[in-house]
């Protein structure tokens, strides 16, 4: 199926394939709706099973791909550059894996090169490509520090994310407005007093 597009030149643009939804998937999604006490055969649920497999398929793309592989082009023309990047404020979603209920929030990343660095997009990349996985908060910190440690090899990595997660916030205790912070040090910004107090004053802290 075509749709017109205007804003490519008055071209027909293709729409993007929906991808096949399994009847076992449907099914699993029908079986939670009764469950909650609704009727999946209902007019205004009736695609709602396709749509949130779709949908789940969209949450954890992070499992079809290998974050380190954003990593993998670093430039070396820097002019001498070797000193803090930091890159402040990136937001995410996730997923958290005991609930399955939205985790919200922002990253601050920051390295010490030593002599390379890498685009500064492909950090947002990293976090977003282990962010769109089921996770806890505190293995995502980990993860994501991780990753560009061992890529990037750099005299230090820092990594602080603070954020949301709706199975605190809307269940449970039902505590609206509280966030978690968490924090992955390694290098000099672990070792050296001087350097983790810069750091972690850039970002914020």
């Amino acid at each position: 199926m075509s749709d017109y597009d205007p804003l490519v030149d008055g071209d027909i643009v293709e729409a993007p394939a929906k991808i096949p939804v399994p009847d076992d998937v449907q099914d699993a999604i029908k079986t939670l709706i009764r469950w909650a006490g609704d009727d999946p055969d209902r007019e205004g649920l009736i695609d709602t099973p396709k749509r949130v497999a779709r949908a789940w398929r969209e949450y954890c793309q992070g499992y079809e791909e290998d974050p380190a592989t954003h990593l993998s082009r670093t430039f070396e023309e820097v002019g001498g550059y070797d000193e803090l990047v930091l890159l402040k404020d990136i937001p995410f979603q996730s997923h958290c894996e005991h609930h399955m209920a939205p985790i919200i929030g922002k990253a601050s990343i920051a390295y010490m090169p030593t002599n390379r660095v890498v685009g500064i997009s492909k950090l947002a990349r990293v976090l977003n490509g282990f962010a769109r996985r089921l996770q806890v908060q505190e293995r995502l910190t980990a993860e994501v520090a991780k990753c560009i440690w061992d890529n990037l090899q750099p005299h230090g990595v820092a990594v602080v994310i603070e954020a949301s997660h709706s199975c605190m916030t809307a269940r449970g205790v039902r505590t609206p407005g509280v966030g978690m912070t968490t924090s992955r040090l390694l290098g000099c910004f672990l070792e050296d007093d001087r350097s983790r107090k810069e750091v972690m004053s850039l970002m914020g802290y």
